[in-house]
């Protein structure tokens, strides 16, 4: 694989690694990844994302209260949130989101909010959730788009028509492409993929889920980025060259939202 690739979503601070997250990263490298996103889930992931040493890969980092563990997030674990945006203006705000699958649907929906408009008050993308829920972002997100960076974030593990990918790339995010295109079945996500702009789109794992086909019931890692960008290409029109170069650029472009902002870059991503 002769492709830099990044992997702008993996779970590598969960407990699944603990046994072999050396490994893990390691076969990430020979597969080219060469930066991972690790978002938070709950108050305190920020901690154990600083306890991997000795990885060539360049770690980044964001803090949120996912909807999975809404019965858990108590008002202090948001305070420890804002604590951490205070201290490290690099992390991103995320994992939030909605999810409709999930208990205590008032108290996602109020949450949601609350990390939403830390994100605008410490200048910060977003990494979204979402689950048969992309109206209801949308509901709460729109007042507050245009505080957001210029890059305004992900929506993460993006499935849905043609129609929505434009949606939620005209407002400035960019679309989660993970293991769901690797499925045949998925054809609704995959044609949305395949038509939506390039400019729009970046690569992700979701390790350890969202295995990839052929592998379902495994654990899902890093490594795995490298055929899910090859899916892509048999998607897309671009050579091969091109895609990776976009997919690259796109991902610097959420982490790079301090020297975007700091330059008056007020161009949508």
């Amino acid at each position: 694989m002769s492709e830099s690739l990044f992997d702008t979503h993996c779970h590598l601070d969960f407990e699944v690694f603990d046994e072999d997250r050396n490994e893990v990263l390691q076969r990430a490298w020979q597969a080219g990844v060469r930066h991972i996103l690790v978002p938070g889930t709950q108050q305190g992931d920020i901690a154990s994302v600083s306890l991997v040493h000795g990885t060539q890969i360049q770690l980044h980092r964001a803090v949120g209260l996912h909807p999975y563990f809404i019965q858990q997030h108590k008002p202090e674990h948001l305070a420890r949130v804002e604590e951490q945006l205070k201290q490290d203006q690099h992390l991103l705000v995320g994992e939030i989101g909605l999810d409709r699958t999930c208990a205590d649907w008032d108290k996602q929906c109020e949450l949601f909010e609350q990390q939403v408009q830390l994100a605008v008050k410490y200048r910060r993308p977003l990494i979204l959730h979402h689950r048969k829920s992309q109206s209801d972002l949308l509901g709460i997100l729109t007042p507050y788009l245009e505080q957001l960076p210029s890059c305004k974030g992900v929506l993460h593990a993006f499935s849905g028509s043609e129609q929505q990918a434009q949606d939620w790339i005209a407002k400035g995010f960019k679309l989660g492409v993970g293991g769901t295109i690797t499925y045949q079945r998925a054809q609704k996500t995959r044609a949305a993929i395949a038509h939506a702009p390039l400019s729009g789109l970046v690569l992700e794992t979701d390790a350890p889920d969202m295995p990839i086909a052929g592998r379902q019931g495994q654990r899902n890692e890093p490594c795995c980025i490298a055929e899910v960008f090859q899916a892509l290409q048999r998607l897309r029109d671009e050579s091969r060259a091109e895609l990776a170069r976009a997919l690259w650029d796109n991902s610097h472009q959420l982490i790079g939202f301090l020297a975007a902002d700091a330059s008056g870059d007020n161009a949508t991503c």
